[in-house]
């Protein structure tokens, strides 16, 4: 059997329809095939953290004590003052926000035409 295709892996990875016979095939190729196994893995993944981000897992500045620590592991120094902190960039946290919900519209919209193109195929509507 062939590579299980990309579009295929991401329906598997949504795991949003009903199982099909394609799909079982398609699982029993990616039982034997690395390549198709770690795609598969690496798309449920990124399906998983779409799924479940929020804004506090965006990132942030570290804690004073972190910068303290650097400071003082690298000077040997004690008391050495921490480069000031950048300012909070709120801008960068809700664009990466949108861009992880625009990431997993974007997966939902894929999904949903490709279970629509498998059904017309399945008819016989379009090849």
């Amino acid at each position: 059997m062939a590579h299980v295709e990309s579009a295929h892996l991401v329906e598997l990875a949504l795991s949003n329809a009903t199982p099909t016979d394609a799909d079982a095939e398609a699982l029993r190729h990616i039982e034997h095939c690395v390549r198709c196994r770690d795609e598969l893995r690496s798309l449920t993944r990124l399906v998983t953290a779409a799924r479940t981000a929020q804004l506090v897992d965006l990132p942030t500045t570290p804690p004073d004590r972190v910068w303290q620590r650097i400071s003082r592991d690298v000077s040997g120094a004690a008391d050495t003052p921490r480069p000031p902190a950048p300012a909070p960039d709120t801008r960068r946290r809700v664009l990466l926000a949108l861009l992880a919900l625009a990431a997993a519209a974007g997966i939902a919209v894929v999904h949903r035409y490709l279970h629509e193109r498998a059904e017309l195929v399945q008819r016989g509507v379009v090849r």
